[in-house]
């Protein structure tokens, strides 16, 4: 009988050690985007609210590529998959767009 190398037994453990800062970066950057889309400026004179979304908007581009750079490293990228960075990729654009159109 053959045993499972050493290797396949520390991918569940790495998974989990590297699952960690992605969970956590993807919950503030979906955050930041809900708070980028909840505040309405009362109109255009309401600078500190267009100020808000701007600062919220930046925070969660600024989280999601933090996991896409993360994500990016060849020996994150060999355990996790694409989906594992692929929700917070869709905040950061959501984050973008929200920008351009009303921040």
């Amino acid at each position: 009988m053959t045993s499972p190398s050493h290797v396949d037994n520390d991918r569940g453990c790495l998974r989990l050690v590297l699952a960690v800062p992605l969970i956590l970066l993807t919950l503030v950057a979906a955050y930041f985007c809900w708070t980028a889309l909840a505040i309405r400026p009362s109109g255009p004179w309401d600078d500190d609210a267009y100020a808000g979304i701007v600062l919220s908007c930046v925070l969660a581009i600024g989280a999601a590529g933090a996991v896409a750079v993360l994500w990016l490293l060849p020996s994150v990228r060999r355990i996790m998959g694409w989906w594992w960075a692929g929700p917070a990729v869709l905040l950061g654009v959501i984050a973008v767009i929200r920008w351009v159109t009303g921040g």
